[in-house]
């Protein structure tokens, strides 16, 4: 009998097992048969070790610099992390062993690695979170031109490069046909959802309230493009306009915008209204939105967000939460009739979709139920996981047949 196939995971933006779609990618493959090793950075408060052994996964960590200037920040810290994703991968080749790179964007260059393996017979899979090009007009509004049409070219380098390719959407597979020009039997939509075996509801503990009648709540990264300034600016809204004093936010999460959203919030007097908390693992995430009255998804119309799946909102869904949205494509995809939508952009609207949340318990009752049954039935990862599981059926048939007839054996011996 041959041995079971390798993976190795690529991710450069979150810390392993941080980032939560990489992560669900990892222990579904896992449970699939397939040996799992990891390579991404160290987080700054959690997820610092060189090296840890989580649910059986391999995961090896390296540093990134700190620089302040974003025009190089960027360059340098794409430079050092490929240089140490090599690095790395060879460590792990050399003590684990792997069939497959599966590597998911940004950045667009892990195709470099991918390349390099094939000479040895190993296979590339892109695992597209974001559309990096759109990304990098939207973080660099006068951005030089000639740097997104280089990013275009090492995303169509990733697509051709690629023997499979995935996305989390229909918006974003459009692009890898279109723009990739890649074979349609390639490409694969595995969309974000929550783990159900991680995300429910637990014993509520009002005093995360904070003594305030109402909890907003948002949870993800706070970079330029995510908008969460949107959340500071709806509060203030409510707080200082319309006179609400029995409303407070939580902001869960990390990002290049952290130090600027906790300066906006004291510049707008709003210290005793929000609770900024930082990365937190699952359960304290959990826990927090046990108590929360309303989801925020601040994500604006930019030319990327349009076409992106945000992983919290169905969490939020989950968990039996209403939601207040930007009207996007994709959002309103997923959220659907959980979600009351505002004016792509308008602070004003954002905040008063959320007093109308506020004032109506039945409404934010009815939305959450519709979401948490939405979830259940289609949108929750032990569902949209079984396309990810279809692709690498494709990928490797051999460990797909191993596996099956390991489960039948397994069944029949019970």
């Amino acid at each position: 009998m041959k041995p079971r196939k390798k993976i190795l995971m690529l991710v450069e933006n979150v810390p392993a097992p941080a980032d939560r779609r990489v992560w669900n990618e990892a222990m579904t493959l896992r449970d699939q048969g397939y040996q799992i090793s990891i390579i991404s950075p160290k987080g700054t408060s959690k997820h610092g070790e060189s090296y840890s052994l989580i649910e059986n996964i391999h995961i090896y960590r390296y540093s990134l610099p700190a620089i302040e200037q974003k025009y190089l920040a960027y360059p340098v810290e794409y430079s050092v992390a490929m240089l140490m994703t090599f690095f790395l991968s060879l460590k792990v080749w050399r003590r684990h062993g792997f069939d497959i790179i599966h590597a998911a964007n940004p950045p667009d260059m892990f195709f470099l690695i991918g390349l390099f393996y094939r000479i040895f017979g190993k296979k590339f899979v892109f695992d597209q979170h974001d559309l990096s090009p759109e990304l990098f007009r939207v973080k660099f509004a006068h951005g030089i031109k000639p740097l997104y049409r280089l990013l275009l070219f090492l995303e169509k380098c990733s697509y051709q490069t690629a023997h499979l390719i995935i996305t989390s959407n229909l918006s974003q597979k459009q692009f890898a046909l279109q723009r990739g020009h890649s074979q349609p039997d390639k490409v694969y939509v595995v969309r974000n959802g929550p783990n159900l075996g991680q995300i429910k509801l637990v014993t509520p503990e009002p005093d995360l309230k904070r003594g305030f009648s109402y909890l907003l709540a948002y949870v993800g990264l706070m970079d330029v493009q995510d908008g969460v300034e949107y959340c500071v600016y709806a509060l203030h809204e409510l707080v200082y306009r319309r006179g609400r004093r029995d409303v407070s936010l939580v902001l869960i999460g990390d990002g290049g915008r952290l130090a600027r959203l906790k300066a906006l919030a004291h510049e707008l007097k709003l210290d005793e209204y929000i609770n900024f908390t930082g990365l937190l693992p699952t359960e304290d995430v959990v826990r927090y939105l046990t108590v929360a009255d309303v989801g925020l998804i601040p994500d604006p119309r930019n030319g990327v967000n349009e076409y992106c799946t945000m992983i919290k909102t169905m969490e939020y869904m989950a968990l039996g939460k209403p939601i207040v949205a930007f009207d996007l494509l994709e959002t309103r995809f997923s959220a659907g009739d959980a979600a009351l939508y505002a004016t792509p952009n308008l602070v004003d609207d954002f905040a008063c979709q959320i007093e109308t949340l506020l004032d109506h318990e039945g409404l934010r009752r009815q939305l959450g139920d519709t979401g948490r049954k939405s979830v259940v039935e289609s949108l929750c990862w032990e569902e949209t996981s079984k396309n990810l599981i279809l692709a690498y059926e494709k990928l490797v048939p051999f460990q797909s047949s191993l596996i099956r007839r390991n489960y039948v054996y397994s069944e029949k011996s019970r």
